[in-house]
């Protein structure tokens, strides 16, 4: 479908969101090959269909180790590692207690603090036991699950990139559901323009526009899935050491860089950070960076050496 005079955009919908590719060829038949990718890569990663290697990693909980196939232990390895840092927010054993508050799902209501407990002692990633030798994952105690949907998609947008260089493209965006991920530039463009959402505003209201040549940009919000109840917003950013939604001045945290899965790491990370620790953390990542949007509507970029930003709302303040 041909959106503007060049860009070709096609789209499905994939891993419970809208996909977005847009070539500047109209190819059908790459477009069905992308897809027909993601599809297989969801099969292996998913928690929410049966068959997935995930999914019996899940099963065979405080029972007996499984072998998974190497992209699978490879990504559970990863999520592993960085779920292992001090006081690190991101944890791939969460899954229990994001059951528990099923926000974006259908819960609206606050569990009680014995049902967080429980929760809780099934969420330490030291009890999730990686043999790299046999390729297994071990679950040690029953109820235990893994989650790798916060940093799947991330995986999957640097896969779908390297398939589209690998067949000689040499312009194209993918957006996996707010994980977008390019190759090049549009032609005779600086970069591709990427839209930075305003917290709690409508669909097409804009902060501000990020420009990126060849880059991955992750956007994680609070404003995305949350229920409010007696006054107090619920979000789905948990803080795995509390059980509660994460105490937070920041509404957005958008990362940038080459990998799409580092987008993913590194927008969770730094939201346990906070701006402070963030931009200290990053500044020996010469590779990330980041843009905080916070509560007092400032805009605060870490550096901007592999992006621009234009702001488009003046209710909101850019800070360098």
């Amino acid at each position: 479908m041909l959106t503007d005079a060049r860009v070709y955009a096609y789209s499905a919908v994939l891993m419970g969101s809208p996909i977005l590719l847009k070539l500047f060829e109209d190819n059908q038949t790459l477009a069905a090959q992308v897809f027909r990718l993601i599809k297989q890569q969801e099969n292996l990663f998913t928690v929410n269909r049966a068959a997935s290697e995930v999914m019996a990693v899940n099963d065979a909980a405080g029972q007996h180790p499984v072998v998974v196939s190497q992209p699978v232990f490879d990504l559970i390895a990863c999520a592993h590692a960085v779920s292992l840092l001090p006081d690190s927010l991101f944890n791939l054993a969460i899954g229990p207690l994001v059951k528990c508050w099923k926000i974006g799902f259908q819960g609206h209501s606050v569990p009680s603090e014995t049902d967080l407990q429980m929760r809780m002692a099934l969420t330490n990633p030291h009890d999730v036991i990686l043999d790299a030798t046999s390729r297994s994952v071990m679950l040690a105690r029953p109820g235990m699950e893994i989650d790798l949907g916060a940093i799947a998609k991330g995986y999957i947008a640097d896969v779908v990139q390297a398939f589209l260089r690998q067949q000689q493209v040499s312009s194209a965006l993918i957006n996996l559901g707010g994980n977008v991920q390019t190759v090049g530039a549009p032609p005779e463009e600086a970069g591709w323009a990427i839209g930075l959402k305003k917290p709690f505003g409508e669909a097409d209201e804009l902060i501000g526009v990020i420009g990126v040549n060849n880059r991955s940009v992750v956007t994680s919000g609070v404003y995305e899935r949350y229920f409010e109840l007696d006054g107090i917003c619920y979000h789905h950013i948990l803080n795995p050491h509390s059980g509660y939604p994460l105490d937070t001045d920041l509404m957005s945290v958008t990362v940038i860089s080459d990998r799409s899965l580092d987008g993913d790491i590194y927008t969770t990370l730094l939201y346990g950070l906070g701006v402070e620790k963030g931009m200290a953390c990053l500044a020996d990542k010469p590779g990330i960076e980041a843009i905080f949007v916070t509560r007092d509507r400032q805009v605060i970029c870490s550096s901007q050496r592999h992006f621009s930003f234009q702001l488009l709302d003046t209710g909101y303040r850019l800070v360098h």
